[in-house]
């Protein structure tokens, strides 16, 4: 025992003894080491790697000469958070890169900044918080819950300031452990950040002394084998749940992005979404139900409301009773000219367009471009090809498509917003999210995209329809299971009964309430310690 614990002791040498350069390297590494843990790799022990780490740097900074001062502390603490912050979002949104490429005469000379200051931005949020971590950083186990607070916040924070920008929050590291992401059900994806922040920061206590050896780690077994076992049995709790009155036809095309928008290729891509949806014609068995049919983000390479013929086939193709439900670039006529929206239609058998919902949160650079008067000036456009840049709808809204059961929209990374399904007055019964993620190709950003989706199926025990252009593709059940799954780059169809509603589940009754109550938990458990050490000083 003592020689294990000689080992525990001098395993935080290099990080507590670390300065300046190397600390911020160390720093830079245990952030590039975390995302390890994030789809599509899945390996969560990278993370009960990179924070302990973290908590060790602070530990060096926090306690070296000079730094009792809080301006010290602050910047030191900053130093280290945004090396951090700038390791965790440069390995885990390099991919974005590959937009700039789709016409890479046109934006490649963008990449560079793109890659680096986007991640380089993103990092200022856990630059703040490890700075406050540090400023209020106490000699005692409760560094790790000040620590697993701050940063915990600062994933918040940075998924509503401005418009926010949640990718990759910290509890998407659970996204490949389902039953550890089961939590999401109850305190939503910042709780589950919060709490294995918490638990993956507590083994770095083991070098605190022989008790803490024990502790440290301990508490971070049995919380993860406590979470996983509930989780486990509330997935065991219900199995194959659907609703049988309504067949699926989810379509995945795999149409390259600088192939999308040729005038020659208009004809061959609509007729391709056109013959995988007539194959599923024969199958009595889904016959018998109604068919919905549902295509991606923008599927056609033309206005679909101009062209009078496209909706004619599209009549063709749909019995009666049949349903598609597709994304489209909608124009709207004004006096100052024409408008454009990121829409998805909803349409019944007889061609007509009887719903329709406007994108409301646009992607920053990609479907506009903030601060257009400065930044077209230096030779800035957003990247979507469009004659204009989108305009934003005007609120998110729930479609009832014919006698369709409610579903809510979600256009491409709309889905990666927790709080949308609150700002609607109607629970939904399902979710849609209709991508178009060719932008970004072989790469870890669709599967990111794709487990971030599946936690809002979690969150509101909702099922989830997902139809991506080059994938990831999937029918959700409301556990947040895929029933059915298109591998990128497959060009296929998902036929499938759609899963069943569960009752409202503890965080869509409550929101961030119960997020809110562990970070007032944490905040009492700092409290506490620190008065009880006060005392004894005293």
């Amino acid at each position: 025992m003592s020689a294990l614990l000689s080992r525990l002791t001098a395993l935080p040498g290099p990080f507590l003894l670390a300065h300046g350069l190397k600390r911020w390297l160390l720093a830079f590494a245990s952030g590039a080491v975390c995302v390890l843990a994030l789809p599509p790799y899945g390996y969560l022990a990278a993370f009960f790697l990179g924070i302990p780490a973290l908590v060790w740097l602070v530990d060096g900074a926090a306690g070296a000469p000079g730094a009792v001062s809080g301006w010290r502390r602050l910047r030191g603490g900053f130093a280290i958070g945004w090396w951090f912050g700038f390791g965790y979002f440069l390995a885990g949104l390099w991919w974005i890169g590959s937009a700039f490429l789709v016409e890479a005469e046109r934006f490649a000379w963008m990449m560079p900044f793109a890659v680096t200051l986007l991640p380089a931005g993103l990092a200022l949020f856990h630059g703040l918080a490890v700075a406050l971590a540090t400023r209020f950083w106490p000699d005692s186990w409760s560094r790790v819950v000040v620590l697993a607070g701050f940063l915990s916040a600062s994933d918040w924070v940075r998924g509503h300031v401005l418009t926010g920008f949640p990718w990759n929050a910290f509890g998407y590291v659970t996204a490949e452990t389902l039953p550890l992401a089961q939590l999401a059900s109850v305190v939503g994806v910042y709780g589950v950040g919060a709490v294995i922040l918490v638990l993956a920061a507590a083994p770095a206590l083991a070098v605190d002394g022989r008790r803490q050896a024990i502790a440290g780690p301990g508490v971070a077994a049995v919380g993860l084998i406590a979470l996983m076992t509930w989780g486990a049995v509330r997935l065991n709790d219900t199995e194959g749940l659907i609703d049988a009155s309504i067949t699926l036809r989810v379509i995945q095309p795999s149409i390259a992005q600088n192939e999308k928008w040729k005038p020659e290729k208009r004809l061959s891509i609509f007729r391709s979404y056109l013959e995988l949806s007539s194959s599923a014609r024969g199958n009595d068995e889904a016959a018998a139900t109604r068919r919905v049919y549902v295509w991606p983000e923008s599927a056609f390479p033309f206005l679909l409301t101009q062209e009078p013929e496209a909706i004619a086939e599209i009549d063709s193709m749909l019995q009666p009773g049949e349903v598609l439900v597709t994304g489209a670039i909608r124009a709207e006529r004004n006096a100052d000219g024409v408008n454009y929206y990121n829409s998805i239609y909803g349409i019944l058998d007889g061609g007509t367009i009887v719903d329709a919902y406007d994108k409301v949160r646009l992607v920053p650079f990609g479907e506009y471009l903030p601060l257009s008067n400065v930044l077209e000036a230096l030779g800035l456009r957003a990247l979507v090809n469009a004659p204009n840049p989108f305009r934003a709808g005007y609120a998110h809204t729930v479609l009832t498509t014919g006698d369709l059961p409610a579903y809510l929209p979600l256009v491409c990374y709309e889905v990666i917003f927790p709080q949308i399904a609150a700002e609607v007055s109607k629970r939904p019964k399902w979710l849609v999210n209709l991508t178009n993620d060719a932008w970004f190709g072989d790469s870890a950003g669709p599967y990111q995209h794709f487990a971030q989706a599946r936690f809002r199926a979690i969150e509101q025990g909702l099922p989830l329809v997902r139809s991506a252009n080059t994938g990831i593709s999937a029918v959700v059940d409301a556990y947040g299971r895929p029933v059915e799954v298109l591998a990128p780059f497959v060009v296929g169809a998902i036929e499938t009964p759609l899963p069943a509603a569960l009752e409202p589940t503890v965080f869509a009754r409550f929101g961030d309430l119960g997020y809110l109550a562990i970070m007032l938990f944490f905040a009492l458990m700092f409290t506490i310690t620190r008065f009880n050490l006060s005392s004894r000083h005293n």
